[in-house]
């Protein structure tokens, strides 16, 4: 099967166009009801689209599974999840229903972000690298607040467009992605049977990483690696370990990594180069240096001082 390039949307006015929707209020932002989206959907359904806006949503009664990546997950509960410009989605052929679609999405062109501080501290919000299947599940008091925000948006945005509305609506956005970073916070902690599940699954892997006789060969497990075999997106998986742990994933590596050290220092008679080539690195200094900022003492001192 030859492989389709995703349909490429450059402006929201062209989503509006698109969606059978009238043209935007403002051309760099609107707000737009996704039952009229997904009613005008059946005509035009491409397998994959990539945007070249932000776009932050609730949807309910979502049509089958969506797609994000490799990943799967099946949106007929309604949840938040956020896009970054750039991002493929792949939506599958709209099939009928007896949930009747509802929510909202939010596109935001970068250049409505221009030159505020915004533009600079958007990137902060690790959510928009998250899967589709990572996406944000609200408690009815949390989804009443972020329509509050929403409603506020379009109050500004179906006024009259002044030299206060760019800066009330940025306001707004601000304040929408910090609510929600509150709330993925929440999320990480509440549900806590997966996400220990999900610790437990880590635990294994490092160790078994750890333990292979390959690991002088493979190298230290990326976080990139990890995040693969537990099948969540990297960001996703640093900050639910952060939220569990205190620790994201980079320094539950290096803790494993210390962990195995302290064992091959205190039981074996290697040299401090045949243990750091064991644990995968190709200089020994990098593995002393690493290890003396874990433990503020040199391989050296940590096994005269066992000893």
């Amino acid at each position: 099967m030859a492989h389709t390039a995703p349909y490429r949307i450059q402006s929201i006015s062209e989503f509006h166009r698109l969606s059978h929707l009238p043209q935007p209020e403002h051309p760099l932002v609107s707000v737009v009801d996704y039952a009229q989206v997904a009613a005008n959907k059946r005509e035009h359904e491409h397998p994959s689209i990539t945007f070249d806006y932000y776009s932050i949503s609730i949807k309910r009664g979502l049509n089958g599974r969506m797609r994000y990546g490799q990943q799967e997950y099946d949106f007929d509960e309604g949840v938040m999840y956020f896009l970054a410009p750039g991002q493929v989605l792949q939506i599958p052929p709209y099939t009928s229903t007896e949930t009747a679609p509802s929510g909202w999405i939010l596109l935001i062109h970068p250049d409505f972000l221009w030159n505020t501080p915004l533009a600079k501290t958007i990137a902060q919000y690790e959510f928009f690298d998250y899967s589709v299947h990572e996406a944000l599940f609200l408690s009815e008091k949390e989804e009443a607040i972020i329509n509050g925000i929403i409603q506020n948006i379009q109050q500004e945005y179906h006024g009259n467009i002044d030299k206060f509305s760019q800066s009330i609506i940025i306001a707004q956005i601000e304040t929408l992605l910090n609510y929600s970073q509150r709330f993925y916070q929440r999320q990480f902690i509440t549900r806590q049977k997966t996400n220990h599940q999900m610790l437990e699954r880590l635990e294994k892997l490092l160790a078994d990483y750890f333990n292979n006789d390959d690991l002088a060969l493979k190298g230290l497990p990326t976080v990139q690696y990890i995040a693969n075999r537990l099948n969540v997106s990297p960001n996703y998986l640093s900050g639910l370990l952060k939220a569990l742990t205190g620790q994201n994933t980079q320094q539950l590596i290096h803790e494993k990594l210390i962990e195995k050290a302290k064992e091959k220092l205190s039981t074996t008679h290697l040299s401090v180069s045949e243990i750091a080539y064991e644990l995968g690195f190709e200089h020994p200094q990098s593995f002393s240096k690493l290890f003396k900022t874990k433990t503020n003492l040199s391989p050296l001192e940590f096994r005269q001082s066992f000893n």
